[in-house]
């Protein structure tokens, strides 16, 4: 398995609480376990849904996200939805006027289980432009409000998610190491151990967020402690609503999570503050993502306020990242036209001349659009010292480039 930190994170943070769920579905009786398939793109868990019975869409499964989110909203326009509220939702540039709708009686179908008569939230406009960002073709999010009732587990290997009835399940054997965690708004949070210098350990509160694709994520402002390492450059940490939102990468000398490890960890940074009201945060420090999580097999008792961790054959796997510069974005109808949206300054695409805008027509000897964005990013992560040769176009002049990739962190 690939890792890479070409890092999307999905904020979204309403300024009122949606209504609570009504008890609308369980396990049939007599069935202590369903499993949903999922697909694992570009670092995000997409499963497969029936939308009120009638479109086949495709959503992010996230443990982050507190409520279930349509982001298509002319999908509710077919099937002539009543929008009952309007909500103010924070965008990421802070200045944007952004909204949702509280839309009810919808019914989700998830591999077997069928859940009736339920509250989700619309998206006024596809703020998210999910596809640019993550080349993935995905119509909104599956929250926790979906799946808190059951035991969660999450097998990155096998790629299926499993949803225990909380009466019949039985903690795992001693493969798993248990660790506590804390249930807030729905969404798990668990304590760290975090080392930026020898003499630097801080214990920090972080999300178990496998809405993220990245490793980690941790905001400068929540910790007095939390300075960025020595070494770091701009990093796009992906789709926020209604812009760009930007911070830094760098690397953390080491993550601990009880008796597990990780060294030199690739880690975004950016200052809470600068997206979202402390309110919203639940005083976390930061997140853990999918660069992390599917290194185990993940089991979630909300009811408990435990979490269960199992090594898989990645957990040793080297943590890869961008070696150009490039920030790119897919489109097309295909998703397979790729654009330039953003440079590093001093890098060596930078230093090869390319700039916002330009289109690449081919990477070496092939063509773009044989690839899809997590095979284009994977071109350059490579090792350092690897020549790139790219043809783009610029308005209406195509142009060759080559570059050599190195360590920017």
């Amino acid at each position: 398995m690939k890792r890479h930190t070409h890092a999307i994170l999905l904020f979204l943070f309403i300024s009122a609480q949606a209504p609570a769920q009504i008890l609308d579905m369980e396990i049939q009786r007599g069935v202590r376990r369903i499993d949903i398939p999922f697909d694992y793109i570009n670092g995000f868990i997409v499963v497969n849904i029936t939308f009120d019975g009638v479109f086949p869409l495709r959503f992010i499964f996230d443990t982050g996200a507190e409520h279930t989110i349509l982001s298509k909203r002319e999908i509710t326009d077919l099937l002539n939805a009543q929008y009952l509220r309007r909500f103010p939702i924070i965008g990421a540039d802070l200045s944007k006027e952004l909204y949702a709708y509280l839309v009810q009686g919808i019914e989700l179908k998830v591999g077997n289980i069928i859940a009736r008569n339920r509250s989700i939230l619309v998206l006024e406009e596809d703020y998210f432009r999910f596809e640019e960002y993550a080349g993935i073709d995905v119509q909104g999010i599956l929250g926790s409000d979906f799946f808190r009732r059951f035991i969660l587990k999450i097998n990155y290997s096998r790629h299926t998610i499993s949803l225990y009835d909380p009466q019949y399940w039985q903690p795992p054997g001693k493969d798993y190491v248990r660790m506590p965690i804390e249930i807030t708004r729905n969404k798990p949070y668990i304590n760290a151990r975090v080392q930026f210098h020898q003499d630097t350990t801080l214990q920090l509160r972080l999300l178990l967020d496998s809405g993220a694709g990245l490793a980690l994520l941790l905001h400068t402002d929540t910790h007095p402690g939390l300075d960025l390492p020595d070494k770091v450059v701009p990093s796009n940490l992906g789709a926020g609503l209604g812009g760009y939102i930007q911070g830094y990468m760098g690397r953390i000398e080491e993550l601990g999570l009880q008796s597990f490890t990780f060294r030199e960890v690739i880690s975004q940074f950016q200052e809470a503050s600068l997206f979202f009201d402390t309110t919203y945060s639940s005083l976390r420090n930061g997140i853990i993502g999918n660069d992390i999580l599917s290194r185990f097999t993940v089991i979630i008792d909300y009811i408990g306020e435990q979490a269960y961790f199992e090594p898989n054959r990645h957990y040793d796997d080297e943590f890869e990242y961008d070696r150009s510069g490039l920030f790119i974005a897919a489109t097309g109808t295909n998703l397979n036209n790729y654009i330039v949206y953003g440079v590093i300054p001093g890098s060596p695409a930078a230093s090869a001349g390319l700039i916002p805008g330009d289109e690449i027509l081919r990477v070496n000897c092939w063509p773009a659009s044989f690839f899809n964005l997590e095979g284009i990013i994977r071109k350059f992560q490579k090792k350092p010292g690897t020549k790139i040769r790219l043809k783009i176009l610029r308005g209406k002049n195509k142009i060759k480039v080559e570059f050599v990739l190195r360590d920017l962190i």
